[in-house]
């Protein structure tokens, strides 16, 4: 039924759920807004991202972390990414070694033995990082190292960063007093006035013949409010400009592994970096887990948006898991235990871990959602694991709101139903015409519940999707194709934010260097040096920041038009969103009712490029936003959208 209001706009008029009632049109259709009419309230946690390790998002993205490989774990056989540093009579062999680990948790070291050296020519390692060390003027680096040598060598160690030849070194320091015991060595780099550049390598060189074990070798550039251990500052102004009001972690798939023992082990991602081991991410490559469960939070803190803690439900991708009962109950009381560190008081054992890790005060969490995407669990055994994770969670915390991951799409709903759970999280990618044939989805949805999260969605622009071979060869992010069916997406979302109470893109962020994807379309791309928004982040980024806290009732007869228009009841403006998504301007009269006065200027957000269009690491401003103001504001107007244009229009009640 949801399709056919398009085919027989001339015989009748269906009114689609919360927001615009189309009905027959005219030669210049009209929309009108009833500015007094607020059918329902928008949901104040509607836009958020979503994230997980896929893409180098994480290690490579937004963990500042400039090391590939820094504790030598990321293969069993070699030291992966790094290279020894010979030449010019200079000699050295570098292997790992089992036999002198720095701990339990990090059970290998990598063994320098320089065999010739000099103090013109030095021997070592060299890391270039994820594509790359980027290299900035007048910036400073944070190195650390553990570090141990056999009897006789104390130093020095020159700590470098230089050209990929070797050739060029734009920063350079010492360190010494080596002894054969590991001890943690630290010192800074600053470049003076050198080009920017991504070509560039960082080096650890010995100047004579020694034997050293290295481990946990890290390199930080300047982090988001500097913070130890931080974010990419570039990314996170990316992301701060989107203004989400919540942030669903750690994953994803990442969040089950591809089995049971490759989960995300959350009491192995907290305190100091040399105990946490890392594991193998399920989109092929290593994970630090530099970005535990503390950084986690403290993102979201950083970013002013509520925390969606998403917990290990007893299911991993490859069909292993954890039936319910006794069985499943060591991951029931992990559950716990998280939560507890989340938003525990410092008197209890895991909140007094957190304030130990450096974060006394609690952190507010609302939401919990139980494992991710249990629909593909062959065993269907979600709905009583669901059953035993939300009994005990809401036996303690009794006004968490626990989502289930099988949502009214999926096919095992009926199973689900009989739990009458509080929220689903559904999750929809599908194709750019296909987003604009579906862009009524929620509006059929039945106001008795559940909440829905729609926690993952994305449309792509090819004829195939995002998991064919075919799509390897595609750009990283997305063109305006996509984007303006995103944008008529996001407007089917918002005429139903009484009940779609949260939503986000995903995946989000995409490292574009070579070997560092693994799947496409993606919001955000970046090299080691700049960052790019695609034109879908503009689109999500425009309606984000344009979102008031009721949604009008508002009436549009044109079919090829999308829309949904909400009210900030405190400032009294009303944001309208409207799609284009054709090749031809479209005229529009706007008629305004249940206002008594509109100030006659406003604002209008377009944008609009040929659907091929697109944003890249070369050319990351092809497609953004233009902003202008607009005269002629009356309770009747016309307005012209562009060709394939996205437009949010800001009209103000005087």
């Amino acid at each position: 039924m949801r399709n056919l209001w398009r085919c027989a706009l001339s015989a009748v008029t269906l009114t689609a759920g919360w927001g615009f009632m189309f009905s027959a049109s005219a030669q210049i259709p009209t929309l009108t807004i009833h500015a007094g009419q607020a059918v329902a309230p928008a949901s104040p946690i509607f836009y958020g991202l979503m994230t997980e390790e896929i893409n180098h998002s994480y290690d490579g993205g937004l963990y500042a972390e400039l090391i590939q490989n820094r504790a030598f774990l990321n293969d069993k056989k070699k030291p992966a990414d790094w290279t020894a540093v010979v030449g010019g009579g200079a000699a050295a062999r570098i292997e790992l070694d089992p036999g002198q680990p720095l701990d339990r948790a990090i059970p290998t070291s990598l063994r320098l033995q320089v065999t010739h050296a000099s103090g013109v020519h030095p021997a070592g390692i060299a890391n270039d990082g994820y594509g790359g060390i980027p290299v900035k003027p007048h910036t400073r680096y944070r190195v650390s190292f553990y570090a141990k040598a056999a009897a006789g060598f104390h130093g020095p160690v020159e700590v470098s960063i230089q050209s990929a030849d070797g050739r060029t070194v734009y920063a350079r320091n010492r360190v010494s007093g080596l002894t054969p015991e590991w001890r943690k060595y630290r010192t800074e780099l600053t470049t003076g006035n050198v080009p920017e550049t991504a070509q560039a390598r960082f080096v650890l060189a010995l100047h004579q013949p020694a034997t050293v074990w290295l481990s946990l070798v890290s390199l930080f550039p300047p982090t988001w409010h500097n913070q130890p251990n931080g974010f990419r500052p570039d990314l996170m102004r990316m992301l701060v400009a989107m203004h989400p009001k919540f942030l669903r972690f750690p994953g994803g798939n990442y969040l089950e592994g591809n089995t049971i023992a490759q989960r995300f082990k959350w009491k192995q991602t907290i305190g100091p970096l040399r105990d946490r081991p890392g594991h193998w991410s399920p989109w092929g490559y290593y994970s630090t887990d530099g970005m535990g469960l503390l950084e986690f939070l403290r993102w979201a803190e950083d970013l002013h948006a509520q925390p969606v803690l998403a917990v290990y439900a007893g299911y991993s991708l490859q069909q292993q898991h954890i039936p319910p009962g006794p069985k499943l109950e060591p991951y029931v009381r992990d559950a716990l235990d998280e939560i507890e560190y989340v938003m525990g008081p410092v008197a209890s054992q895991w909140g007094a871990m957190r304030a130990r890790d450096g974060h006394p005060r609690p952190f507010p969490l609302h939401y919990v959602e139980i494992g991710n995407e249990d629909f593909f669990d062959r065993s269907h055994s979600y709905a009583a694991r669901f059953a035993q994770f939300r009994q005990a969670i809401q036996a303690r915390y009794p006004n968490l709101v626990c989502i289930s991951t099988l949502g009214t799409e999926a096919g095992q709903w009926a199973a689900i139903r009989k739990d009458r759970p509080a929220m689903v999280d559904e999750h929809y990618y599908a194709s750019a015409r296909a987003f604009l044939t579906d862009a009524a989805h929620f509006d059929y949805y039945l106001r008795k519940g559940p909440q829905i999260f729609v926690g993952e969605w994305a449309s792509y622009d090819t004829s195939y999707p995002p998991w064919d071979r075919r799509s390897r060869t595609q750009p990283p992010t997305p063109s305006m194709k996509s984007a303006l069916a995103d944008a008529a997406w996001m407007t089917g979302m918002e005429r139903n934010s009484d009940i779609v109470k949260m939503n986000a893109y995903a995946p989000m962020l995409v490292n574009v260097s070579p070997g560092m994807r693994q799947w496409r379309p993606n919001l955000i791309g970046y090299d080691a040096l700049h960052v790019f928004g695609s034109p879908s982040y503009y689109a999500i980024r425009m309606f984000s920041r344009n979102f008031g806290d009721q949604i009008l009732q508002a009436d549009l007869p044109d079919p090829n038009l999308y829309g949904s228009v909400t009210k900030d009841s405190r400032t009294k403006t009303i944001f309208v969103k409207l799609v284009n998504p054709h090749a031809a301007a479209q005229p529009l009269r706007i008629r305004i009712t249940g206002t008594r006065r509109l100030k006659a200027t406003g604002l209008a957000i377009t944008l609009a490029a040929p659907p091929d269009a697109t944003n890249s690491i070369s050319h990351r401003r092809n497609v953004v936003p233009k902003r202008r103001t607009f005269g002629g504001i009356k309770p009747v107007f016309n307005y012209t959208l562009p060709a394939d244009s996205i437009t949010v229009l800001r009209l103000k009640e005087s």
